[in-house]
């Protein structure tokens, strides 16, 4: 489980330094690829195996899965993090989520997500209220 928010900086050649309390769980392998709202997802490998499984169920005949499934795996890149625990960003995805140098990398239970420093203050400030009023009706039964 990935949990926390960093604050890395991408260096000149388009790398990331993980944060170090991830980098055991991702250092067998792992993939970033294009997530929602302009952030990247970054997957450990076996965890993108098992999404990807998940979505061969999708039938080919439903459009919104077609069209998702094309965004997220042709954005999809694979890595293995070097021994300083540095990722390179391709720059398409460094595109997409508009990210230059300063980033917020957060814990999303399976997943690490990868914000554009600035992207992810304007984020947090329109969700924390609604996240502070949540109703049972949104998970029932959870708390």
């Amino acid at each position: 489980m990935f949990l926390g928010t960093h604050e890395p900086r991408l260096d000149d050649k388009g790398r990331l330094i993980l944060p170090a309390k991830f980098r055991d769980e991702l250092a067998s392998g792992l993939v970033i690829t294009k997530g929602q709202e302009r952030c990247l997802y970054v997957f450990p490998s076996n965890e993108f195996a098992r999404i990807t499984d998940q979505l061969k169920q999708a039938p080919l005949t439903a459009k919104s899965a077609r069209d998702y499934m094309r965004v997220m795996f042709a954005g999809a890149h694979d890595e293995i993090p070097d021994k300083q625990g540095r990722v390179m960003i391709p720059t398409g995805l460094r595109e997409y989520a508009a990210l230059e140098k300063d980033c917020v990398v957060i814990g999303a239970n399976t997943r690490v997500e990868i914000w554009d420093s600035k992207s992810w203050k304007s984020y947090l400030k329109d969700r924390e209220k609604g996240f502070a009023e949540v109703s049972e009706e949104v998970f029932p039964g959870l708390f």
